[in-house]
Order: structure tokens, then sequence, then C-alpha cells
């Protein structure tokens, strides 16, 4: 079925089965090649990208949609994840959408609810939907390159500043680092996420103190220096920190 046809046909069922006027888009980022970055599909309707966002059922809990949409999108399942903003320009939507008339379901005003996360992207086996033509991870570098519809870079550029001042608080890494991972790698995570370089004593020090990291016997292997020892996080005190907040950092 042509893409614009199938949006047709999505829009009658969505009117009996979704919402009007609020949606979620999920900002999921990974962490690869010392890059941070998110999780995108490409649209066969106009060749554009877009977050894996989507609409709320009429019998549904907003988390319970966030849940299903990404499964349903892009093949992600068991991902956490938070609400970190609201958006809700007007005419967000019609845009991309100006070829069909009015009464077009997707065409209405939205109010959108965004979601981030953040996962290792190898944890993922992807899988498009119908209406897309590919799902990829994407590097925040390359997005000046490539055309994001609706408001979604807004959306992208929020969450990043919400994981900025969340890194602040709270522990980050968990879920983007490999489960043995040397202290550099922990920081070029920091570095990559705030956008800056860090002192690395200082950087140690603290987050040593955190109480988050387990030493292992082991070290890293293959380098033309000292073997760098290799460390994991301690779950426990991880999501203690997680809830309570750091009082080191």
């Amino acid at each position: 079925m042509d893409s614009r046809d199938l949006i047709l046909q999505r829009s009658e069922e969505a009117k009996q089965k979704f919402l009007p006027h609020l949606s979620a888009d999920p900002v999921i980022f990974g962490f690869d090649q010392n890059e941070l970055k998110v999780l995108l599909l490409k649209m066969n309707y106009r060749k554009q990208w877009f977050l894996p966002g989507g609409y709320v059922q009429k019998d549904e809990d907003l988390e319970d949609a966030v849940a299903r949409i990404l499964k349903n999108r892009v093949g992600v399942t068991d991902v956490y994840l938070e609400q970190f903003g609201v958006f809700g320009k007007k005419n967000r939507s019609e845009f991309y959408f100006e070829d069909f008339d009015e009464t077009l379901f997707n065409k209405q005003r939205f109010v959108t609810i965004g979601y981030y996360a953040l996962y290792n992207p190898d944890r993922f086996n992807l899988v498009a939907d119908e209406l897309s033509e590919t799902c990829e991870w994407v590097y925040l570098s390359q997005l000046p390159d490539i055309e994001l519809a609706m408001d979604h870079r807004d959306i992208i550029d929020k969450a990043l500043l919400t994981l900025r001042e969340k890194i602040s608080y709270k522990p980050i890494g968990y879920n983007l680092l490999p489960e043995k991972f040397t202290l550099s790698e922990l920081q070029k995570l920091y570095e990559v996420i705030l956008g800056r370089t860090l002192n690395r004593g200082n950087f140690y020090r603290k987050i040593k103190n955190m109480g988050i990291l387990t030493k292992l016997d082991e070290s890293r292997r293959g380098g033309a220096h000292k073997a760098p020892d290799l460390y994991s996080f301690n779950e426990e005190n991880y999501l203690k920190a997680l809830e309570n907040g750091l009082n080191n950092w």
C-alpha cells in the first residue's frame, strides 16, 4: 500500500482508538564510539526522520502507552523512561501533513509528552514498523545533516539539557556502558554528555566517593601502556543513589 494511503487508513482507525490531541515522544540515548546516539525512525512518507512516538489509547495509562509505542514502532522493550517535558506549540504537526485535508487525525493539534532513557545500543534488535523505511541509531553530531520532522530536534535538545542537569545529582552510565569498563571510559561518557572536559583527578576521586563502583580483579589488556583497572557498577548502591541523590558529587 502507498505510504500516503496507509496514513489515510490509519487515520480513520485512530479516530476510534486514540485520545485526541495527546501524544508521547520517547528520546532514547545510546553511547557508542565515544559519542551519544539517539534512536530515530525514517518515515516512508516524505522521508523525514522522527522520534519513535505515537498516540495514547482511550483506555490506556500514559506510561503503558509509551511502552507499547516503543515496542510496536521499533521493537524496543523493557525500557525505563522518565518524563522530562511537554511540547505544545500550535501547528507543530500540521506542516508534515500539509498534503492532507483537515480531517486527518494526525493533522490535528497535539500536545506531546517527552520521555527519555539511556541504553546501550547493543541491547536492542531494532525492527521498524510498516510506516517507516528504517529505524537507526543516529549520532547527535549527525543531526544537523538530516531532516528532522516537526519539533523533534527541539525535543531532543531539551532531553539532552535535562540529562546534563541530572548528571549533577544522579549517577549515569549503568545502561550505557558495558558490564566492565575503565574509569577513563566512564569519564568520557560524562564529558560527552556535559560537552566539556573534566579534570581526571577530580573526576576519579568524586566518582569513587559515590560508592557506586566495584573494582574488579581484572585490567584492560591490549594497549601500549599500563593496563587500566576494570570496574563494574554496584547495582544496590547505584539504585540507592538514583533514589536518594548524590551527596559527594
